[in-house]
């Protein structure tokens, strides 16, 4: 018979553990528990034909349906968990039916699974929990530049070396400009809280943590104040590359020949704030997809004055400049700026 399990047990486990998301791929998305994999009771579509048959016809209903279709599926189902070579744990949104189906079938099958008693839901309250903690102690240092300084590339080259980072672009699926979706699959808000607060769970007893300069709101999601409060006063290190590099880095990263549409659909939204026939030029270079240009003009026009007016906000205790070549180049002057601080 299958175990029940806590949520404050469960995250005390030591060694390897797979987490199985047994809710249909588009709740998953959603939001999860870090780490889990997906193996779904229903898909998208037979979750809301068990859904509607609930509703309209009665409960008794939608269980035999739901029967149904799970039995027809059965053997994959099973399959997959064979694959599994880990002690495992399956959960639902609240502990409730898909869970209880799945580690009964499991443990008729010979493989054991635990549940979590209460579902992704308990997860959630413990994430509110940790949030409503304010706490975060390490020190917080942060790359601020002009658009197209590679600070992204540059807190993964930091965090390829060993440096504890938060990548708070990589959490919210966006890199946090009105042009910062394009490619990417933007978070909702409940699963960014989930992964900032396993990064800082990871990152709590360090010293020193390295992060990007955002803004409060990430496309869909927004900092907690308390985190978004300590980077405004964290020490702040300004990379600064010559602008032709930082033209280059823009066009590597955001790929616009292939999302053409995407960069005229996102330029149109920000067109009204720049002079008019500095706007036109910039909308003829798109169309002509001459993205050089573009980029030139809105860095020029658009995205370098914001960020001037900007970066006035900080003291200049609280600054370090950077001035490079090239990324490694910065990567290489912050590793020595921070060599005494391991």
């Amino acid at each position: 018979m299958f175990h029940d399990i806590e949520i404050k047990d469960l995250l005390q486990t030591k060694g390897e553990h797979t987490l199985v998301d047994v809710r249909s791929p588009s709740e998953y998305e959603e939001a999860t528990i870090p780490g889990s994999i997906n193996i779904p009771i229903f898909s998208d579509k037979e979750r809301a034909e068990v859904g509607t048959i609930y509703k309209q016809v009665g409960k008794e209903e939608a269980k035999q349906r739901g029967l149904e279709i799970f039995s027809a599926k059965l053997p994959d189902f099973i399959e997959q968990f064979n694959k599994i070579n880990t002690p495992m744990t399956v959960f639902c949104w609240r502990g409730g039916m898909r869970s209880k189906t799945a580690a009964t079938v499991l443990d008729l099958m010979g493989i054991h699974a635990n549940r979590l008693y209460g579902g992704i839901k308990s997860y959630r309250q413990w994430v509110v929990h940790e949030l409503k903690k304010q706490d975060f102690p390490p020190n917080l240092y942060v790359l601020n530049g002009y658009t197209g300084s590679g600070k992204t590339i540059i807190l993964q080259k930091l965090a390829t070396k060993g440096y504890p980072v938060i990548d708070l672009e990589k959490l919210a699926g966006h890199r946090g400009s009105i042009f910062g979706q394009i490619g990417l699959k933007p978070s909702k808000q409940k699963k960014f809280d989930s992964l900032l607060v396993q990064a800082m769970k990871r990152y709590e007893h360090e010293p020193f943590v390295f992060i990007e300069g955002e803004s409060k709101r990430i496309g869909r999601v927004v900092l907690p104040d308390f985190l978004y409060d300590k980077k405004e006063n964290g020490k702040q290190l300004f990379i600064h590359l010559p602008f032709e590099l930082r033209v280059k880095i823009i066009l590597d990263e955001y790929h616009p020949t292939i999302y053409s549409e995407k960069f005229m659909e996102a330029f149109q939204l920000i067109k009204k704030r720049i002079h008019t026939p500095i706007a036109k030029k910039i909308e003829e270079a798109l169309r002509a997809s001459d993205y050089a240009q573009a980029v030139k003009l809105l860095l020029e026009f658009y995205y370098d004055p914001r960020y001037e007016h900007h970066a006035k906000d900080y003291t200049n205790h609280q600054r370090i400049d950077i001035h490079a070549n090239t990324i490694d180049e910065a990567v290489s002057k912050i590793e020595h700026l921070f060599a005494d601080q391991d």
